[in-house]
């Protein structure tokens, strides 16, 4: 937490001093006008001031690991089943801007880019960074720069018979004029707006990069649904066939009465609970195919979208891990959040500055007559120049109560900015678990799906030669259908956990944007540095 002090003004602690002791001084023998004309020229000396503190873009939480205990170099390995290759996990490798090309799947590929072009998702995002840019443009304009204004009029009038005097009641009056006003930035409160604004526009650029992501994110993992639902389905039905065909036989076997009904009973019911699975699985890949369409910004009905099967997408061997250092530069949701501190702490000048007094110059210069064709003439033109300073005096302690209202929202920022950090280092830190669990249940599962294959063979070959009961051949057939749908959800569980971890490192935006880009700045903003006070 930055400490609050009695200096307001940072980088101008010397002229502020000296303002201090001597308008207090100043007061003690002059009236209020003389204080207020003696602010104005304290005020002149600290033109190149900026009020409220210089944010500090924080520093990375200081860790080397992002979990408790070192992860192995390579994850267990289940040959001869897909997805079963060892990962490897390479710390200090940057992402790819395509992260998931990591994948292998052109089809894929080809989804994700119509999704980030016709997603209205990235649309919205895309115009509300296009607003937040007009609006710095709108207030750079009316902060940095004189407002100038034009105005052209005629009037008929009449006076009353009293004020006309000799001349006529009834007349015609011409004027034409230019105005020019203009408030210094004394106190930097114009600096510490636009720095605000400034903020907003880089706040909405990252939350761009994190619609991106999340966006493309999603498109990847609902893939990766759509292939293991795919792929349940399948090994389903690949076991309701075979307990069908099996049934058939049982059938034929209880017409000639050569079993009981019991046994056909129990035959009839294995086959109804399994096939009472299928239509789950068929609803849940059916609704992750039309999340896929809304993704990618289609309708569901409209078609064309490809079916995509574990066996078409390649497992990453090689894992990206950049350091626990690099993270709060990479993750767009972060740099979201450390840009809503820096507007936080933009207000708090804004507020500061709002304290002190404020000069406003003007000026005009025009032409009053009463017909058109005089009022260019020399004897009717006019002009001014004017000069005005509004200092606050009392007003009920808003103006201190508003700055400490900055100073709770910034408070609040920068809890909410550690609270998104520690979030990001907790997803990393999970896949990164999962990931090597993932590795070591889809071996033990590929293990118990050999084992349950055999065990259904060998119980198979007893029950037609009368060596075991028909219940321990039902049990090899549950054990088997089990065993197999698990390793299709394990082998998606790999797939799925690849992609997290790297939407959770960031996704690589920065290499797509030519290199990681520092936050915006206005020229009068302060600039960034590895700590501080306010």
């Amino acid at each position: 937490m930055w400490p609050y002090g009695s200096v307001q003004l940072a980088g101008c602690q010397n002229a502020v001093i000296l303002r201090s002791h001597f308008v207090g001084a100043f007061v003690r023998k002059k009236p209020r006008l003389q204080r207020s004309v003696l602010a104005l020229v304290v005020a002149a000396g600290l033109a190149a001031c900026a009020s409220g503190p210089d944010f500090r873009q924080p520093a990375a939480p200081a860790t080397s690991s992002y979990t408790s205990t070192a992860l192995p170099e390579r994850t267990a390995a289940a040959p001869g089943v897909t997805g079963g290759a060892a990962q490897q996990f390479v710390a200090g490798q940057d992402l790819p801007a395509m992260w998931w090309q990591l994948f292998g799947s052109p089809a894929l590929d080809e989804l994700v880019r119509a999704a980030l072009a016709q997603n209205p998702s990235m649309a919205a995002a895309e115009a509300s960074l296009r607003q937040a840019q007009e609006v710095y443009k709108a207030q750079s304009g009316s902060l940095n720069y004189p407002s100038v204004n034009g105005q052209l009029g005629v009037a008929r009038e009449k006076l009353a018979p009293a004020s006309a005097g000799n001349g006529a009641g009834v007349f015609t009056l011409y004027n034409a004029s230019v105005n020019v006003s203009y408030t210094p930035d004394v106190f930097g409160a114009s600096r510490r707006t636009l720095e605000g604004a400034q903020a907003q526009v880089d706040y909405q650029r990252f939350q761009v990069e994190a619609t991106y992501l999340t966006l493309s994110a999603n498109v990847v993992t609902t893939a990766i649904r759509a292939a293991s639902l795919r792929a349940q389905l399948q090994a389903t039905q690949e076991v309701l066939d075979a307990l069908s065909k099996q049934l058939a036989v049982i059938e034929k076997q209880f017409e000639l009465g050569a079993i009981p009904r019991t046994t056909l009973l129990s035959q009839r019911n294995q086959v109804a609970q399994l096939r009472a699975s299928v239509p789950p699985l068929e609803k849940a890949l059916a609704q992750s195919r039309h999340q896929l369409a809304a993704l990618a910004g289609r309708l569901p009905g409209e078609g064309g979208l490809p079916e995509f099967t574990l066996d078409t997408l390649t497992l990453p061997q090689q894992l990206p891990l950049t350091l626990p250092s690099a993270l709060v530069r990479q993750r767009p949701d972060i740099r979201a959040s450390e840009e809503q501190l820096h507007a936080a702490s933009a207000a708090i000048g804004v507020a500061t500055a709002a304290q002190y007094p404020q000069l406003t110059l003007s000026g005009s210069y025009g032409s009053s007559a009463q017909s058109f064709g005089k009022l260019f003439d020399a004897e009717t033109t006019a002009w001014s120049l004017a000069s005005g300073l509004t200092a606050p005096l009392f007003n009920g302690g808003a103006l201190s109560a508003k700055k400490r209202a900055a100073e709770a929202a910034y408070d609040g920022a920068a809890a909410q900015y550690r609270a998104t950090v520690l979030s990001a280092f907790q997803e990393v830190a999970d896949s990164l678990r999962a990931l090597e669990s993932d590795a070591a249940a889809l071996k033990a599962q590929a293990d118990a799906d050999a084992l349950a294959g055999e065990a259904l063979a060998l119980a198979t070959q007893q029950y037609k030669l009368g060596g075991i009961s028909y219940l321990a051949l039902l049990d090899a057939q549950r054990s088997y259908q089990q065993a197999h749908v698990a390793l299709v959800q394990a082998q998606a569980a790999r797939y799925a956990d690849t992609a997290a971890l790297l939407q959770a490192l960031g996704g690589g935006w920065w290499n797509r944007n030519g290199g990681m880009p520092a936050a915006s700045t206005v020229s009068a903003a302060p600039v960034y540095g590895a700590g501080g006070s306010r």
